[in-house]
């Protein structure tokens, strides 16, 4: 007995001993904040009210000291979307790798970064996935988001988790909360969307109110497709060569989405939530459409799950001083199956597991009448077992702390921040990485120099990086762990512009922004022996010089009749500078066009809503060498919806009918996984 507790005082000594550092790390960084002067008797309080995103939407867009794209609900709706993925689409600077269909893999790549650069957060915890690094955006709906939102570098807001410090861009998706008016006790929606290639979409959602500090959310929907859209198929690389008119395989879907959340507003200055959610989906993964032999490329299946519950907590002890903490219990599952894997059994089939547990607290102090300075420590312990031979089931535990500060006045808007990262890694067998620790500076500044013209000239410059995924280290036979994080150099500088006249034009803003990005010790993947085993090294080096040109207006020719225009444009040079003497040097990225942008346009009427959207895109390139047999062509995705709301009684009823890629244009997004032409989507919906 005596054995077993001093083994197991010595295991709790080497726990101790591992996570010290990151304990250590958080008090300093509190401590520093503490030690700022507080002249409470002599100093008068102001509230220095952070960058909020409010219905003014554009307003906090123009405000920003760094690029922010806001699409509100109300947009959404008339963008003729039915995905996060899809919607993501209509930023500038954004290019997504869409698999093609409702099921296919669609990731989001910001200013040429690439997906792992990009942070994901879900009412304002970041979503993780330590194996790929990457999130599949097709996953999430958009019936119940409120809003979605693009920061470049990082956003104005310092009270939040360090987590949100610590990536090239972060895209918020933050979902609706309960809101009731009047003695109302309870709202929902129900909804039914049913369109071309099998799909059948129903949803709901509703909110209650408990009591006077308690209210409760529920909401799902389930969502199955055939996904068997026909495509032309092209035997050659020019327009004289043979096609074949196909239909596109394996590619249905059906996934189910359960959330739940419990509010509570203990006191105007004291509120907080928790939340679950639950993801589940089977789908055919549709292969490359490679001339003959489409239909052994489709045969692969994939069954995936994931639940997470997430609590927020936020308390204003004064007008100095507010707290805020999080956390989060995050587990995904993965199960893959190719029947036409050539190996011994026949098949490759394999089962991934993941777990993430998340903490993060964080303090705000309005330290003088235009400076409030903020400091937030978070701590994460992922982990990763998998059904693969030879695995080394890795732990990575990961402290980060940040200290920001905030100056903001009428003219002026300025922040800056330091956040520092400690990474410890194990493994159960083989070889771990290196642990790795890191300071990452950020500084931004917004100038308004004319009183009257709200004109605004802006600057960012972050460093950041990012760490190797579990795949990149420790897949068998092809990670390595002598793998150093990417790291990142961001500059941006551009200005922005807003005014408005009186009822007739009351929005019209633009905004333009150059940037230069630079990326060292870049993870590639590179043949070794042969084609099908694989090394990942630290090779690249990437520069990137790219132009984003946003503009919306809104104005009334008529009373009753409103016109809303807008357009985004993006040049991006995005450039390979590894080798001087290879040959895919200066050429461009794959899959990253020189030239895209998008357009809409909605007329409302009393009678008629009517919205157009436009996608579009220069040529890209498959491979990293810019030949012309890796050339994808050019495209542009238009298309039309008309909608129509009904008022009965206290109830809403809303219908919409949808014409999508309106002129069947046939391209690809990722070359030979072709996209659906045209298709119709119509929705009907009851909220009350």
């Amino acid at each position: 007995m005596q054995i077993d507790c001093m083994q197991t005082s010595f295991s709790h000594f080497k726990i101790f001993k591992r996570i010290a550092p990151f304990l250590w790390y958080g008090f300093f960084s509190c401590h520093l904040l503490a030690q700022q002067p507080q002249k409470v008797d002599t100093l008068k309080i102001y509230n220095i009210p952070e960058v909020l995103v409010t219905e003014k939407y554009r307003d906090a867009e123009v405000r920003s000291t760094s690029p922010l794209q806001i699409l509100s609900s109300k947009q959404i709706e008339k963008l003729n979307v039915l995905q996060v993925s899809d919607a993501v689409k209509y930023f500038s600077g954004v290019s997504v790798k869409d698999y093609g269909g409702i099921g296919g893999l669609k990731t989001i790549s910001v200013r040429g970064l690439g997906a792992t650069h990009t942070a994901v957060t879900y009412d304002g915890v970041t979503l993780s996935d330590v194996q790929t690094g990457q999130l599949d955006l097709g996953r999430f709906s958009l019936d119940h988001v409120d809003m979605l939102s693009l920061n470049n570098g990082q956003g104005d807001n310092i009270f939040q988790p360090a987590r949100s410090f610590a990536a090239a861009s972060v895209l918020n998706i933050r979902t609706l909360s309960p809101h009731f008016s009047g003695s109302k006790k309870m709202n929902g929606k129900v909804s039914m969307k049913a369109g071309s290639f099998g799909l059948f979409n129903p949803s709901f959602w509703v909110e209650g109110k408990l009591n006077t500090k308690l209210s409760a959310s529920f909401s799902g929907e389930w969502l199955g497709a055939n996904g068997e859209y026909p495509y032309t198929l092209n035997y050659g690389l020019t327009n004289g060569d043979s096609t074949s008119s196909e239909i596109r395989k394996n590619t249905d879907v059906q996934n189910i989405r359960l959330e739940a959340a419990l509010y509570a507003n203990f006191s105007e200055n004291e509120s907080g939530f928790i939340k679950s959610y639950f993801y589940q989906s089977e789908r055919g993964l549709p292969g490359a459409t490679i001339y003959y032999n489409t239909d052994n490329f489709s045969s692969q299946r994939m069954w995936d799950h994931t639940f997470f519950t997430q609590a927020h907590y936020e308390k204003n002890f004064s007008k100095l001083l507010d707290f805020q903490a999080n956390a989060k219990f995050n587990q995904g599952y993965l199960h893959y199956l190719d029947p036409t894997y050539l190996s011994t059994e026949g098949k490759l089939e394999n089962s991934y597991w993941q777990q993430e547990y998340y903490g993060s607290a964080a303090v705000l102090y309005r330290a003088f009448k235009n400076i409030s300075f903020s400091a937030s420590s978070d701590i994460a312990l992922a982990t990763m077992s998998a059904d693969v031979k030879e695995f080394s089931y890795p732990k990575r535990l990961t402290g980060l702390s940040v200290i920001a500060a905030k100056y903001a006045n009428n003219q002026v808007l300025a922040t800056a921040s330091l956040l520092g990262t400690l990474v410890d890694e194990t493994v159960r067998t083989g070889q771990v990485a290196t642990n790795y620790q890191h300071l990452s500076p950020y500084i931004s500044l917004s100038v308004k120099p004319f009183n009257k013209q709200d004109v605004r000239f802006r600057l960012f410059y972050k460093e950041i990086f990012r760490m190797p995924t579990f795949n990149d280290l420790y897949y068998p036979r092809m990670g390595s762990t002598n793998l150093k994080p990417e790291n990142t150099r961001q500059f941006n500088l551009g200005l922005t512009y807003s005014f408005s006249f009186g009822k007739v034009l009351p929005l019209f803003s633009i905004t333009l922004d150059g940037y230069h990005n630079n990326i060292t010790d870049k993870i590639i993947a590179l043949p070794t022996k042969n084609t099908f085993v694989w090394t990942m090294l630290n090779l690249g080096k990437v520069n990137v010089d790219g132009l984003d040109l946003t503009a919306e207006t809104t104005f009334y020719p008529w009373k009753k009749i409103g016109v809303v225009l807008g357009t985004t444009y993006t040049y991006l040079r995005a450039i390979n500078v590894t080798n001087p003497t290879d040959g895919s040097y200066n050429h461009q990225l794959p899959y990253t066009p020189r030239v895209s942008g998008s357009g809409k346009a909605a007329i409302e009427t009393p009678w008629l809503d009517i919205a157009y959207s436009l996608l579009w895109s220069g040529h890209r390139y498959s491979g990293f060498q810019n030949y012309a047999e890796n050339r994808l062509p050019g495209y542009s995705d238009h298309s039309i919806s008309f909608s129509r709301s009904f008022r009965l009684n206290e109830k809403l009823l809303s219908c919409s009918f949808e014409l999508l890629n309106l002129f069947d244009k046939n391209y690809a997004i990722v070359a030979y996984f072709p996209m659906p032409g045209r298709s119709f989507r119509a929705t009907i919906s009851l909220k009350f």
